[in-house]
């Protein structure tokens, strides 16, 4: 389904007005999205930190409470399974981690195109130009890494909605594995 531009223009309509509208929201979609995402990696953190300093309280109360081999012995079990469930809180901290590259990432992206659409619109001779705005929007399309992203990209490009656009980058988002994306983001 086509989305019509909220402004009531038809797609034979350009101005660059409405090109500069487009832009703003798909950056207000950015930021959006990204502030999103980035609250569930804090959450993320903030129970693996929270799990990872009750494995050690557990750790130190029960070395405290060995006084027979058989007690020692039991404690080794009980060290053997906590070990494992730290070392899956230290992997969900490190993903949760790398989220931050993609937030530099992805606000780097916007203000990148924040930065050529003010360019755009102070240039008095390719303002009225659409393929230069043309070209501009291109060059955001490009910088994108993952597919939701450009999705949202050409939602809002034919006039869309924020609202709809974070809709369909989170149904698109919560549906790929993230590791299928073509993210390039590496931990530090």
């Amino acid at each position: 389904m086509e989305p019509t531009p909220a402004s009531g223009l038809t797609p034979n309509d350009w101005s660059h007005v409405r090109e500069t509208i487009n832009m703003l929201c798909l950056a207000v979609c950015q930021i959006e999205a990204t502030l999103t995402d980035s609250n569930s990696a804090v959450d993320v953190l903030t129970q693996s930190f929270t799990r990872l300093a009750e494995h050690s309280d557990s750790v130190a109360r029960e070395l405290q409470n060995i006084q027979r081999v058989e007690d020692l012995n039991a404690f080794k079990r009980d060290i053997f399974d906590t070990s494992k469930e730290m070392s899956a809180n230290v992997g969900a901290s490190i993903q949760a981690f790398q989220f931050y590259d993609r937030v530099c990432q992805r606000l780097d992206h916007v203000a990148r195109g924040l930065e050529r659409v003010s360019a755009l619109m102070d240039d008095h001779v390719q303002i009225n130009d659409p393929k230069a705005w043309r070209r501009v929007q291109e060059s955001v399309r490009e910088s994108y890494t993952m597919d939701a992203e450009r999705i949202m990209f050409e939602f809002i490009m034919r006039g869309g909605s924020v609202r709809d656009a974070l809709q369909i980058y989170r149904h698109h988002f919560e549906q790929t594995d993230v590791g299928d994306e073509r993210d390039d983001v590496q931990l530090f």
